[in-house]
């Protein structure tokens, strides 16, 4: 199975969450996962800020290796350079390879070397070839690079600042991208990222997304992540 072919197997079950880790309890990363499975999601997703592509410093390819589950590992490269760095995350298991467009000199490079990387976790499946677009940069950049492409995602925020308010521009971009992708004639996946609360996520899920990026609406410090899960994956379903 290529890279789009789990695209594909992704779209088809309909809107998911890709829930983010980092806003976990990391000391107890392995029952903190076991319970996302449980709650029924398929996704776990993993930013890795390298501290000059965006000022914060998060982790790197020992804490996507560490991730034992059955989840798909969703990792978002927001470093610079990702080019000789993608074989890495794509040995620590990466099931979804996304790095930003910004980041990279020549991004229709850094996509045919995740196309040539094994799956550690199944050999049958190919790598998601994502790319992530900032809300400042025009949607221009993606028609040549769409024949190299499994997933888009849209920033609803500005990489690398927490607490950020979804920007209401984010609207228009997912209609463009959605636009782009049917003219290209082929099954891309479309996500949004950042500042996705449990009060917005019926509106989030109107806007059409295959893939939402959540993190601290599941693990918000309290006991109640399975909880969470539920009713943000109730509400993107609902919504859409």
């Amino acid at each position: 199975m290529r890279g789009a072919d789990l695209a594909a197997r992704l779209k088809s079950g309909g809107p998911q969450l890709s829930v983010g880790i980092l806003t976990a309890d990391l000391g107890r990363m392995a029952d903190e996962l076991a319970r996302l499975e449980a709650a029924g999601m398929t996704v776990v997703h993993t930013d890795v800020m390298d501290g000059v592509f965006c000022p914060m410093l998060t982790v790197g390819e020992p804490f996507v290796r560490a991730q034992r589950t059955s989840l798909l590992k969703d990792v978002h490269l927001m470093i610079d350079e990702p080019l000789d760095k993608v074989a890495m995350f794509a040995r620590a298991g990466a099931d979804m390879i996304t790095f930003q467009v910004e980041s990279a000199r020549n991004p229709h490079r850094v996509l045919q070397a995740i196309s040539s990387l094994a799956n550690e976790n199944d050999a049958s499946r190919g790598i998601i070839r994502g790319l992530a677009i900032s809300p400042g940069t025009p949607l221009e950049v993606l028609p040549p690079l769409l024949d190299e492409l499994d997933y888009v995602m849209l920033l609803a925020i500005n990489p690398g600042w927490g607490g950020q308010k979804f920007l209401a521009s984010t609207e228009a971009r997912v209609a463009g991208v959605r636009a782009m992708v049917t003219a290209s004639g082929r099954e891309i996946l479309v996500g949004i990222d950042g500042g996705v609360t449990k009060a917005n996520i019926r509106e989030v899920g109107a806007l059409g997304a295959d893939l939402v990026v959540t993190g601290s609406a599941v693990f918000d410090g309290t006991s109640e992540i399975e909880a969470n899960a539920a009713f943000m994956l109730e509400g993107l379903r609902a919504g859409a």
